[in-house]
């Protein structure tokens, strides 16, 4: 720890560094992509790994995982491996169905299939299994986290997630809700591990080649967050020099790539199994703690994941205003077009009540100010 740490340490943050160590010591039983075998577990795990249907398969023909079970890591491709190879061996840009037509039309990414509560082969294999499969976090303050006190995941996107299985399966506890670490959201998704991910996952052009997505259900930009007495102003020329964490696979890592101001971001060797994770991390709320430690001197995140963190220690704060506009949508499946017209089903009837009550619940206090959902966009030529 240097002395911007210690000094920090000082100041009061001791509880807060622990209460958000308590968060994230589940974090440690998942295999960050890249960093481990396919499958292949860093500490128990509730659940073994399930297989979800390829597109067009009928009901039946899926390993369901056992009734009851929660959070169960889900591990990544071989080190090496692109995650779109290890995930069915479509090529990088290739999809079918909703994710197909996105990688070949994107210039409304946000726009998704029509809802339809009609039952296709996928949601027929859900049915079939009996439980609902969706990647989550576990360490997302308000959004996706373990309660201390009860050992439950709560938040804002664990209520949709269980909206979601109320529809299809008729309870909301029928799911199995698997953390999934940020850098393998998308590797969860094709290669079956999951049937969703529900995990404030910005919707746009790249992932949409290959995964399919929602329609919208939460606005959001990236934005800074640093010690309330650093000299940093906001994603500007004040991170010259400093030691910025982002996610990996985030698009704050991708707004760093495009411009960083001079800031540090990159580890040597990221990517690969010797990265070092110091400034960018499998998992965002890794970056908290490396603030608190002092070992960075700033973090860029989704400002809705910053107001949260921001409410978790008292000594950070949001820095200068948000400097993207980005939507969260639930991921599935490239292919699922059935899966993805359900969830849109299940977001209209969400948006009309429970949206605001769940933005009450989690958000308001830290998010204050917001009216309501985005409106869903649908797309023009959906596919059959």
């Amino acid at each position: 720890m240097d002395e911007r740490g210690v000094r920090r340490g000082r100041g009061g943050t001791a509880r807060a560094l622990a209460a958000a160590c308590l968060m994230v010591a589940a974090s440690a039983l998942v295999v960050p992509l890249g960093h481990g075998p396919s499958d292949g577990p860093a500490g128990p795990r509730d659940t073994d790994p399930v297989r979800a249907l390829p597109a067009g398969a009928e009901a039946g023909a899926v390993d369901g995982p056992p009734a009851g079970a929660e959070a169960g890591p889900v591990g990544g491709p071989p080190a090496g491996t692109k995650p779109d190879a290890a995930a069915g061996g479509l090529p990088t840009g290739a999809g079918t169905g909703a994710a197909g037509e996105a990688a070949q039309e994107c210039a409304d990414p946000e726009a998704s299939l029509p809802p339809s509560a009609a039952d296709g082969p996928t949601i027929r294999a859900i049915k079939a299994r009996g439980k609902l499969v969706v990647g989550v976090d576990q360490n997302s303050y308000r959004w996706g986290y373990r309660n201390p006190a009860t050992g439950t995941l709560e938040g804002f996107d664990i209520d949709l997630a269980r909206a979601i299985a109320a529809d299809v399966l008729g309870s909301p506890d029928a799911v199995i809700l698997r953390a999934v670490p940020t850098n393998q959201r998308i590797a969860a998704l094709r290669s079956g591990k999951v049937d969703l991910v529900v995990r404030t996952m910005t919707i746009n052009c790249a992932r949409a080649r290959q995964v399919a997505f929602s329609t919208a259900y939460f606005a959001t930009g990236q934005q800074v967050l640093a010690p309330k007495d650093s000299p940093i102003t906001g994603y500007d020329a004040s991170l010259t020099g400093k030691r910025v964490c982002s996610a990996e696979g985030s698009t704050a890592y991708e707004a760093l790539e495009r411009r960083s101001y001079g800031a540090v971001y990159r580890d040597e060797h990221d990517g690969t199994p010797r990265d070092p994770d110091r400034y960018t991390v499998p998992n965002q709320l890794d970056c908290l703690v490396r603030l608190q430690a002092g070992e960075v001197d700033a973090v860029v995140t989704d400002s809705a994941l910053a107001a949260g963190q921001a409410a978790q220690d008292p000594a950070v704060e949001l820095k200068g205003a948000p400097f993207t506009t980005e939507y969260y949508g639930v991921a599935a499946g490239p292919g699922r077009d059935d899966l993805v017209r359900r969830v849109n089903h299940v977001l209209v009837a969400y948006r009309a009540g429970p949206w605001t009550r769940a933005y009450e619940r989690w958000l308001k206090a830290d998010l204050p100010g917001i009216s309501g959902p985005p409106a869903p966009k649908y797309r023009t030529n959906p596919s059959p």
